[in-house]
Protein backbone atom coordinates (compact mmCIF):
# COMPACT_ATOMS: atom_id res chain seq x y z
CA UNK A 1 0.00 0.00 0.00
CA UNK A 2 1.63 3.31 -1.29
CA UNK A 3 1.42 6.33 1.27
CA UNK A 4 -0.72 9.44 -0.25
CA UNK A 5 0.98 12.80 -0.09
CA UNK A 6 -0.66 14.04 2.69
CA UNK A 7 1.09 10.97 4.79
CA UNK A 8 3.97 11.12 2.88
CA UNK A 9 4.21 15.38 4.34
CA UNK A 10 3.40 13.90 7.65
CA UNK A 11 6.23 11.83 7.36
CA UNK A 12 8.92 14.00 6.86
CA UNK A 13 7.38 16.19 9.25
CA UNK A 14 8.02 13.49 11.71
CA UNK A 15 11.44 13.38 10.58
CA UNK A 16 12.97 16.58 10.50
CA UNK A 17 11.73 16.53 13.85
CA UNK A 18 12.94 13.50 15.12
CA UNK A 19 16.64 14.96 13.44
CA UNK A 20 16.25 17.56 16.19
CA UNK A 21 16.80 15.11 18.54
CA UNK A 22 20.20 13.49 17.49
CA UNK A 23 23.00 12.98 19.56
CA UNK A 24 25.66 13.26 16.98
CA UNK A 25 28.56 14.80 19.09
CA UNK A 26 31.39 13.11 16.72
CA UNK A 27 30.19 13.40 13.31
CA UNK A 28 27.98 16.44 13.81
CA UNK A 29 25.73 14.41 11.16
CA UNK A 30 22.12 14.49 12.58
CA UNK A 31 20.06 12.05 10.94
CA UNK A 32 16.13 11.84 11.65
CA UNK A 33 13.43 9.01 10.56
CA UNK A 34 9.78 8.73 10.61
CA UNK A 35 8.47 5.20 9.86
CA UNK A 36 4.74 4.51 9.32
CA UNK A 37 3.20 0.97 9.63
CA UNK A 38 0.36 -0.85 7.59
CA UNK A 39 -2.05 0.58 10.01
CA UNK A 40 -0.71 4.33 9.83
CA UNK A 41 1.00 4.20 13.10
CA UNK A 42 4.23 6.44 12.71
CA UNK A 43 7.05 5.48 15.03
CA UNK A 44 10.08 8.13 14.86
CA UNK A 45 14.13 7.83 15.30
CA UNK A 46 17.30 9.81 15.12
CA UNK A 47 21.07 8.89 15.02
CA UNK A 48 22.50 7.98 18.48
CA UNK A 49 26.28 8.21 18.71
CA UNK A 50 28.20 6.60 21.09
CA UNK A 51 32.58 7.37 21.73
CA UNK A 52 32.48 3.17 20.55
CA UNK A 53 31.47 3.76 17.07
CA UNK A 54 30.26 -0.18 17.11
CA UNK A 55 27.96 0.79 19.31
CA UNK A 56 25.83 4.03 17.51
CA UNK A 57 22.28 3.33 16.38
CA UNK A 58 21.08 5.02 13.41
CA UNK A 59 17.75 6.77 13.00
CA UNK A 60 16.18 4.73 10.69
CA UNK A 61 16.91 1.57 12.67
CA UNK A 62 15.82 3.37 16.41
CA UNK A 63 12.56 3.80 14.49
CA UNK A 64 12.79 0.19 13.51
CA UNK A 65 13.02 -1.05 16.73
CA UNK A 66 10.54 0.88 18.43
CA UNK A 67 7.92 0.04 15.83
CA UNK A 68 8.68 -3.76 16.25
CA UNK A 69 8.74 -3.05 20.52
CA UNK A 70 5.52 -1.78 20.59
CA UNK A 71 3.71 -5.01 18.28
CA UNK A 72 4.11 -3.48 14.49
CA UNK A 73 5.66 -5.90 12.33
CA UNK A 74 4.37 -4.57 8.79
CA UNK A 75 5.52 -1.48 7.66
CA UNK A 76 4.73 0.47 4.58
CA UNK A 77 7.14 3.95 4.18
CA UNK A 78 10.08 5.45 6.11
CA UNK A 79 11.31 8.96 5.35
CA UNK A 80 14.54 9.76 5.85
CA UNK A 81 16.11 13.33 6.16
CA UNK A 82 19.33 14.89 7.63
CA UNK A 83 21.39 18.44 7.69
CA UNK A 84 22.99 17.53 4.68
CA UNK A 85 21.91 19.04 1.24
CA UNK A 86 21.92 15.70 -0.84
CA UNK A 87 19.71 12.45 -0.43
CA UNK A 88 20.95 10.21 2.31
CA UNK A 89 19.81 6.75 2.01
CA UNK A 90 19.88 4.19 4.55
CA UNK A 91 23.01 2.42 5.20
CA UNK A 92 23.99 -1.04 5.02
CA UNK A 93 22.85 -2.20 8.44
CA UNK A 94 19.60 -0.44 8.45
CA UNK A 95 18.57 -2.20 5.08
CA UNK A 96 19.15 -4.96 5.90
CA UNK A 97 17.19 -4.90 9.35
CA UNK A 98 14.67 -2.77 6.95
CA UNK A 99 14.12 -5.73 4.55
CA UNK A 100 13.73 -8.05 7.58
CA UNK A 101 10.26 -6.47 7.75
CA UNK A 102 9.38 -5.25 5.01
CA UNK A 103 11.43 -5.96 1.84
CA UNK A 104 10.02 -3.62 -0.93
CA UNK A 105 9.19 -0.78 1.95
CA UNK A 106 8.67 2.89 0.30
CA UNK A 107 11.42 5.34 0.97
CA UNK A 108 11.10 8.88 1.35
CA UNK A 109 14.63 10.98 0.74
CA UNK A 110 14.84 14.31 2.05
CA UNK A 111 17.38 16.73 1.70
CA UNK A 112 17.86 19.11 4.37
CA UNK A 113 16.19 22.05 1.97
CA UNK A 114 13.35 20.19 1.48
CA UNK A 115 13.66 18.03 -1.96
CA UNK A 116 12.16 14.79 -1.94
CA UNK A 117 13.05 11.87 -3.75
CA UNK A 118 10.78 8.58 -3.76
CA UNK A 119 12.14 5.27 -4.07
CA UNK A 120 11.89 1.57 -2.32
CA UNK A 121 14.12 -0.68 -0.45
CA UNK A 122 14.29 -3.61 -3.14
CA UNK A 123 15.57 -0.99 -5.78
CA UNK A 124 18.27 -0.01 -2.99
CA UNK A 125 18.50 -3.15 -1.54
CA UNK A 126 17.99 -5.91 -4.64
CA UNK A 127 19.33 -9.28 -3.07
CA UNK A 128 19.04 -9.10 0.77
CA UNK A 129 20.79 -11.91 2.66
CA UNK A 130 18.29 -14.50 4.03
CA UNK A 131 19.19 -16.39 6.77
CA UNK A 132 15.86 -18.08 6.68
CA UNK A 133 16.92 -20.15 3.63
CA UNK A 134 20.11 -20.78 5.93
CA UNK A 135 17.74 -22.31 8.49
CA UNK A 136 15.85 -24.76 6.49
CA UNK A 137 18.42 -26.54 6.63
CA UNK A 138 18.68 -27.21 10.03
CA UNK A 139 15.77 -28.93 10.60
Amino acid sequence: MKTSRQEQSLLIQKAVSARSNAYAPYSNFHVGAALMTDDGEIFDGCNIENSSYSLTICAERAAVFKAVSAGKKKLRSLAVTSDDRGFITPCGACRQVLSEFSPALEIILVTSEGKKKVTTLDKLFPVPPDLKKLSKGAE
